[in-house]
């Protein structure tokens, strides 16, 4: 794909590096003057490919990230610091400052979506509106649940006062697929519920972050929220080991997730709040709308390349439709529009991480050597930063792509004959995050959903895979999830229940009335 800087609407163009040299520790915005790293775009703005320098940020390390836990943990201050203890108006006026700024920085963090992860224009847009509706949402929620908690129960004899206290020092990972909206719906709920933070940006999505530095600085109390650059063992590994953290709070794989639980000295302490990865299958029954389940499976499969853990990333066909179901289906992932986030109407974007193609070709190349057929005919075709979606078939359980989560455009299909063997895979599976099925017997589908509800948390109808609403649970069984995140349950997921208790005597009676 040609690209020059000509070629590039003058709004979304990078005309120099950005510097990002600031970090925010105890509520001071810092500069650093130590080694940095090279944020580099796949997207090339020049006639002859060539990778994008979108800018610099710090590469810190051990001193810092444990600063910035210290800060942290002196703002926590045993429960007894401003933040644990403020009222809950005036920490709801502290969230509603922060977003009332970030509003204003909509069009430098789009821009920066587009080129660092290559997000489309308008799925980019709708990260950013979705993460300010979910902090407004989320507020409304916090509100609800302090007017529920101000009363008082009495059972047998005893009054009690419920409600939710914090947890401690949070520390915060984001993903890159979703380096705002995913980040702030875990470190949002964490902080509103009186917890402090130390967040560190994801790997690809990191200069999207800087504009909105100064926000966190000009909301919060010092120390609430700090923020640190660098590498993920180099940050996240010290800080594990102290042993000062409450909560990890993670959005990433198995594999991470389980290496910071165990550098914890005090893992019985630690609450964990994780999305991990996911191996999403779609169903495909006989009686079912092919164009419409089509249409789910393209969407699911390969909307922003695949790169979601929500993804579509197996479709298995019945044996009576899947040669009607393969041929369309290669048919429409051909037809779809590759081209930069900004052009109108794209469906596919280069890949962010340069080493992706190599290894969707690596899964391309073991599933052909194993039987399979690229079904349609731009299968695996390359460009400098994108390998054009492979539809494979057969496939079967010795293959690389059956068991690993691809996250990115390749996809398999599996026949079946017998619903009981999409349905063993799937117990097999070491995730259960959700399903999509696809099918118009209702005779059929009840005991079929019944079944589906105990093997992953969401079943789809004639539909793909999501996330959102935001106000649905979100979360997944085995290696798919720890925790539930949605605008009510994070609230809950940061939080525990604390309450005070006093048998019923005149003595209690007059305290009590004298407190409220």
């Amino acid at each position: 794909m040609e690209t020059t800087l000509n070629t590039i609407p003058e709004l979304f163009r990078i005309n120099e590096p950005l510097i990002q040299d600031d970090y925010l520790i105890n509520g001071q915005i810092l500069s650093w003057e130590g080694p940095t790293a090279d944020v580099f775009s796949t997207i090339s703005s020049t006639e002859e490919y060539a990778p994008t320098l979108l800018g610099k940020v710090p590469n810190m390390a051990e001193e810092e990230a444990l600063r910035a836990l210290d800060a942290a943990v002196s703002a926590y201050d045993k429960g007894q610091g401003v933040w644990p203890t403020m009222r809950v108006s005036d920490r709801i006026e502290c969230i509603e400052r922060f977003v009332s700024i970030m509003e204003t920085k909509r069009d430098e963090v789009v821009k920066l979506l587009m080129w660092e992860i290559g997000k489309s224009l308008n799925d980019s847009k709708k990260e950013f509106d979705r993460t300010i509706d979910y902090i407004h949402d989320t507020i409304e929620d916090y509100k609800n649940l302090d007017r529920d908690s101000a009363k008082f129960e009495k059972n047998d004899g005893v009054y009690a006062h419920i409600r939710r206290g914090p947890l401690g020092v949070v520390l915060c990972l984001g993903p890159y697929n979703y380096p705002l909206n995913e980040t702030f719906c875990l470190l949002i709920p964490a902080i509103i519920m009186g917890n402090t933070a130390v967040f560190k940006p994801a790997k690809h999505g990191v200069l999207l972050i800087a504009p909105l530095i100064e926000a966190f600085k000009e909301s919060f109390p010092k120390g609430v929220v700090n923020i640190v650059f660098g590498r993920g063992r180099a940050i996240a590994g010290p800080i594990m080991k102290t042993g000062k953290v409450d909560v990890l709070a993670l959005i990433g794989n198995s594999l991470s997730a389980n290496a910071l639980q165990t550098q914890h000295p005090k893992s019985n302490r630690l609450r964990l709040v994780l999305g991990l990865e996911a191996k999403n299958p779609a169903i495909v029954l006989p009686d079912a709308d092919l164009d419409l389940a089509i249409s789910e499976c393209i969407s699911g499969a390969l909307s922003f390349n695949g790169q979601r853990c929500t993804a579509l990333k197996v479709i298995y066909v019945h044996a009576d439709v899947v040669d009607t179901f393969n041929k369309k289906f290669a048919a429409a992932v051909d037809s779809l529009k590759f081209g930069n986030p900004w052009d109108p109407e794209v469906n596919l974007t280069p890949l962010p991480e340069p080493g992706k193609p190599a290894y969707i070709q690596e899964l391309i190349d073991d599933a052909v050597e194993k039987g399979a057929k690229i079904l349609n005919p731009r299968g695996g075709e390359h460009s400098e930063n994108y390998i054009w979606p492979a539809v494979l078939y057969p496939v079967n359980k010795n293959m690389r792509v059956y068991s690993e989560e691809q996250f990115g455009p390749v996809i398999p299909i599996l026949s079946f004959n017998d619903i009981q063997e999409p349905l063993d895979d799937m117990a097999e599976s070491n995730y259960g995050q959700q399903v999509s099925l696809f099918g118009s017997d209702v005779f059929a589908l009840a005991p079929l959903i019944d079944t589906l509800a105990n093997l992953v948390c969401r079943v789809n109808l004639n539909s793909s895979c999501q996330r959102g609403p935001d106000v649905y649970p979100f979360t997944g069984r085995k290696d798919s999830a720890v925790a539930t995140l949605s605008v009510h349950d994070a609230l809950r997921s940061f939080s525990i229940r604390t309450f005070v208790a006093s048998k019923d005597t005149e003595l209690n009676k007059e305290i009590l009335e004298k407190l409220l």
